[in-house]
Order: C-alpha cells, then structure tokens, then sequence
C-alpha cells in the first residue's frame, strides 16, 4: 500500500543530503538535477537555490505528494521548477522524456526492501541514458538484513561510501528527529560499473 504520509516529512537523511549539496555548492551552478522521491523537496530546493537546474519527482500515484513538492517550490520562491510523477520501476512517457542530467539525487528512498529493485532499475535506466551522471543518495540503516549490494551487482552499478564527518553532517543536531525509529544515516554515491567491474 502506497503512504503517501512518506513525503510529508523532512526526514533526517534529506537534511543531510541537503548538507552535502550545500557543501559543493560552487559546483552545482547550471548542473542538471533530478529528485527521485522528492517529497518535501528539501535536497532538491537547496540545489535550485544553489544555482542548479532542478526536476523534483515523486510518484505519479501519490498526487499529495506532487502537490507538496510544487508548495515546496512555491514557498521558497521556486515557481519554476518542473514537478513531474515519475514511478519508480514503470517506464512512462515522463522517464522517456527526461531532459539530460548531472545528478540524480535521492533521499531515504531505500525505506522499503521492496522498492529496492524498482529503484535501482529506474537509476540504471537514467544513468545508461547520461552515463557521466551520478546518484547521490542518503539512507538510514534500518536493519543489518537490508542490503542492496546484490541489487547493485546485478544492474552493474558501483557505490561509493561518503562518509558524514567529510561534509560536517556527522553533528546530532544536524540529522537528529523526533521521528520514531533509529538514526543512523549513511551516504553514498552510484554511477554505473565500467566494464572491468569499477
């Protein structure tokens, strides 16, 4: 069942994916930015504020979503930014349509182990498609049996851990929440695989 409750918080991991965007901020000037999962939008305001050209997306099935994502523009003065329904795993005629992009950011989308597979096929997809782009993505360890790397292996894509403490995101203010659950975030960025595996 599809909550569309999802994308109504600020999670801890888009405050921290919204720390790292801000720590290469110089970098980010006429980048081209799609948010998978965008909800509230959080990383993919900051990056439009940054001087990125932004896509925020969520799921073409949770219109509340969508709706929060264009008030997430509104408010911070970002009329402008394209909100698009983009499901992840279901190529449609907005993934076929995708302008080219840079970075592919996506936070706390890796919640729910079904969703893990659909989510990496639709990043596989993209990044064929702009194959210098990468993913960068936060997630919070839930539990020590969710794993993704098989996934990885199998759609030939690689990760690179970033740790928090490299981008000053490893403050308990900064991803603190009075959320229920566990805390602990990590960081990584995928791109595909060269064909030696690396």
């Amino acid at each position: 069942v599809l909550d569309s409750r999802y994308g109504m918080f600020v999670w801890p991991c888009a405050v921290v994916l919204a720390q790292y965007l801000w720590a290469r901020r110089r970098s980010l000037p006429g980048k081209r930015v799609l948010e998978i999962g965008a909800g509230v939008s959080l990383p993919g305001v900051v990056a439009a504020k940054c001087g990125a050209e932004v896509t925020l997306s969520d799921s073409e099935e949770l219109p509340q979503c969508l709706r929060n994502c264009r008030r997430s523009c509104l408010v911070n003065d970002l009329p402008h930014v394209p909100v698009i329904g983009l499901t992840w795993g279901r190529v449609s005629p907005e993934l076929l349509s995708l302008a080219p992009v840079d970075i592919i950011l996506g936070s706390d989308v890796f919640f729910d182990p079904k969703d893990f597979e659909d989510i990496l096929t639709t990043v596989y997809f993209l990044l064929e498609k702009n194959p210098h782009a990468q993913f960068w993505t936060t997630y919070q360890v839930r539990s020590a049996d969710w794993s993704i790397e098989a996934l990885l292996c199998k759609w030939k894509l690689k990760n690179t851990h970033i740790p928090l403490q490299s981008f000053s995101a490893d403050k308990e203010h900064l991803a603190s929440s009075s959320l229920p659950g566990r805390h602990t975030i990590e960081m990584m960025i995928i791109s595909l695989a060269r064909s030696d595996g690396t």
